[in-house]
């Protein structure tokens, strides 16, 4: 069990309260619920709440289970709890106001709260937590590193020995799952998109990628079935001449990185299919070279956009009629985080933000050609985690 340091909770703590500080001046007492919130600050995901008051106390209060809480994690102070009527007990008096993660709180538990803590007003953490979330620490950077390297080997020396004629696409996301499972990755790619089930990511052949989407992305997928709009297609086999697309976001101890391959089976693509590739490529590397500190993510997206060739234009970033208005996005313990770099996002790049860059084009008939890895913010320009792809190879 790989469990995070009381160093490392308690700097993600101290540094989520500086933003809060600056945001809120007057905040006296602050609570955290979501699960993936919950693992970045105490290293469990639990039935329960973290409870931060201004005073100085920090207590996780677990009502299942506290006995797994007490093994998985090193926060400092975990209690056992029935109800809310435990965490009320220990408050000598209420402020006026709550802050807490809104994003994760329904009415029905805000409903059984009030009952014991009649907040009179609630203020949203969402985007202090992710902006903290954000930026990553070096031991985070490490497994995200490692998760990177391990699964652009996976992508370039083991996928092309699973491919077989006339296998499905849901076949290949089988062993490619059962792949990363034996190697020790966590097997589940979450998601903050309310609604969003992803089982591996997207493996698909041919133009089965322009099918639409269920979710906001460059690329489509028929899905398992309606109820199941992920994975692959049952139905759709594997055939000479097809375009292998495999869009997946594994994680490691939590944190995942997203990467995009394109490639092509037992024979070349037409010139006008590279073409659009290589120019993916020039446009990954144009965004990795303004991934640096005080940049905007909405000058990234207006240089890249501004530089995709004019017979792309409308089919940049998915299929005609159907393109997303991002080229790339945070990632860490949601696939999906900030920043965005999109045309409204405008909070400079910090150090040390890890965000994957997709450049994709829809070409009818064939499908999404493209790229996708994931980059860590330095000083000088971005630098993969998850290695690069240099042409449409042929396997």
């Amino acid at each position: 069990m790989n469990k995070v340091p009381k160093s490392e909770l308690n700097s993600r703590i101290e540094r989520f309260l500086k933003r809060l500080g600056d945001t809120y001046a007057g905040w006296e007492v602050c609570m955290v619920i979501g699960g993936v919130n919950l693992y970045y600050f105490t290293g469990t995901i639990c039935d329960g709440v973290l409870l931060i008051s201004k005073d100085g106390d920090r207590t996780l209060w677990v009502r299942r289970s506290y006995e797994r809480a007490v093994i998985e994690s090193e926060f400092s102070d975990i209690r056992p709890m029935k109800s809310f009527r435990d965490i009320a007990e220990t408050l000598p008096s209420l402020p006026d106001t709550l802050y807490i993660d809104t994003a994760n709180t329904t009415l029905e538990w805000f409903g059984l709260l009030k009952k014991y803590m009649p907040f009179n007003d609630v203020l949203p953490l969402d985007s202090i937590i992710l902006n903290t979330r954000a930026v990553k620490s070096a031991y985070e950077i490490e497994i995200m590193n490692r998760c990177g390297s391990e699964t652009d080997r996976i992508y370039k020396k083991v996928l092309p020995t699973l491919l077989k004629p006339g296998m499905s696409e849901v076949e290949l996301g089988a062993e490619l799952f059962k792949v990363f499972l034996t190697d020790g990755f966590h097997g589940v790619s979450r998601f903050s998109m309310r609604n969003v089930d992803s089982v591996l990511g997207h493996v698909a052949f041919g133009d089965s990628t322009l099918y639409p989407s269920a979710f906001n992305g460059a690329s489509g997928v028929n899905g398992l079935c309606p109820a199941v709009p992920a994975l692959g297609n049952r139905n759709r086999c594997l055939k000479n001449g097809d375009l292998i697309y495999v869009d997946i976001a594994p994680g490691i101890d939590g944190y995942h990185i997203d990467k995009t391959i394109v490639l092509s089976y037992k024979a070349p693509q037409p010139e006008h299919v590279e073409a659009a590739l290589n120019h993916c490529l020039e446009l990954e590397r144009l965004a990795a070279s303004m991934l640096k500190p005080g940049v905007k993510p909405s000058d990234i997206y207006e240089s890249v956009t501004a530089s995709v060739n004019a017979e792309y234009r409308d089919i940049f970033m998915g299929a005609k009629g159907r393109t997303v208005p991002f080229i790339g996005h945070g990632v860490g313990l949601h696939v999906d985080e900030m920043p965005v770099i999109a045309k409204n996002f405008t909070a400079p790049l910090e150090e040390n933000m890890t965000i994957a860059i997709e450049p994709k084009i829809g070409l009818d008939g064939i499908g999404i050609v493209g790229v996708e890895n994931t980059y860590l913010v330095t000083k000088n320009s971005g630098i993969s985690l998850t290695g690069n792809q240099r042409e449409l190879e042929t396997v």
